[in-house]
């Protein structure tokens, strides 16, 4: 599993305080098996400089979050994107950040767009990730606001006697007032 976050430039507040947390973060995301990297278009020297910063931290040993050089001038595409009408400072192009998370595929599972003035919500991101593992090893989805240990939703592909097999804890249905009992529930697997 992998995800990339872009930072529209080094030394933004809201992406230095998004960087941090995503050091302090790395051994939950070390447990669920992701590798973080973070994209940002500035040079070399702009990225040591901003590691450095006192609120970001750093990990020892290996390097928990890095950050990848792009041409100078030129956005990542499609990693960063243009929100023309925020008004952070100090981005003249007003950049957004994004945040992709890849399974082990390599495929594209998520990407969120944030604004520059809107730090990301990186408890939601771990939230997601755990979804994401969960949903793609089980034959489970994740109801709204779902949180690790809440119960999960029986796919509706998946026959009745099928996911008595599978689900030893039971399946349960919600009462709903069309009466039809699509929505099975069991216990997180």
């Amino acid at each position: 599993w992998g995800i990339l976050f872009s930072h529209p430039r080094d030394f933004t507040p809201v992406c230095t305080t998004e960087l941090g947390r995503a050091v302090k973060l790395a051994p939950e995301f070390s447990k669920r098996n992701v590798k973080m990297i973070a994209l940002s278009i500035d040079s070399v020297q702009d990225h040591l400089s901003w590691s450095k910063v006192r609120a970001v931290g750093r990990c020892e040993g290996s390097l928990c979050c890095c950050l990848a050089l792009k041409a100078r001038g030129k956005a990542p595409d499609p990693a960063v994107q243009l929100d023309k009408t925020s008004s952070a400072q100090p981005l003249t192009l007003s950049p957004c950040a994004q945040v992709f998370i890849f399974g082990p595929d390599k495929k594209l599972k998520l990407s969120i767009l944030y604004p520059a003035t809107t730090g990301r919500n990186f408890d939601e991101i771990l939230r997601v990730v755990d979804s994401l593992q969960l949903t793609a090893y089980k034959k489970v989805a994740t109801p709204v606001d779902w949180k690790p240990g809440d119960s999960v939703m029986v796919v509706p592909t998946l026959p009745d006697e099928e996911a008595k097999k599978l689900f030893p804890k039971g399946v349960f249905t919600k009462d709903l007032p069309s009466g039809k009992k699509y929505l099975r529930y069991t216990p997180q697997p």
